[in-house]
């Protein structure tokens, strides 16, 4: 296998985890760590599929994913530290509301 075949297979596989990770936890951290590995496989295969194609196209979203996912840990951490100030606790099925 190709160094390229390798890179989008782990992409591949930490997408896959990341969408596990969805979709059994209820813990709003593993929930966001979950989001964070599907956005770094996205930039991982955004990469390596610019990198065979010889253009610029994937570099520049992958640049934009990164945008994304820190704008997303920023924001999603927020309202993680806002519902254990206000529930003492962060699983996601005990929680209705926000306001108090």
């Amino acid at each position: 296998m190709t160094g390229s075949t390798v890179l989008l297979i782990t992409g591949a596989l930490l997408f896959s985890l990341g969408t596990f990770c969805l979709a059994i936890h209820r813990n709003a951290i593993r929930i966001l760590l979950g989001i964070e590995l599907m956005l770094n496989a996205s930039i991982l295969n955004f990469t390596v599929f610019s990198k065979m194609y010889g253009n610029v196209d994937g570099g520049v979203a992958a640049i934009a994913v990164m945008a994304a996912a820190a704008a997303e840990a920023a924001v999603g951490l927020a309202l993680v530290f806002a519902l254990f100030a206000l529930k003492r606790h962060s699983d996601l099925e005990k929680t209705t509301e926000l306001s108090g």
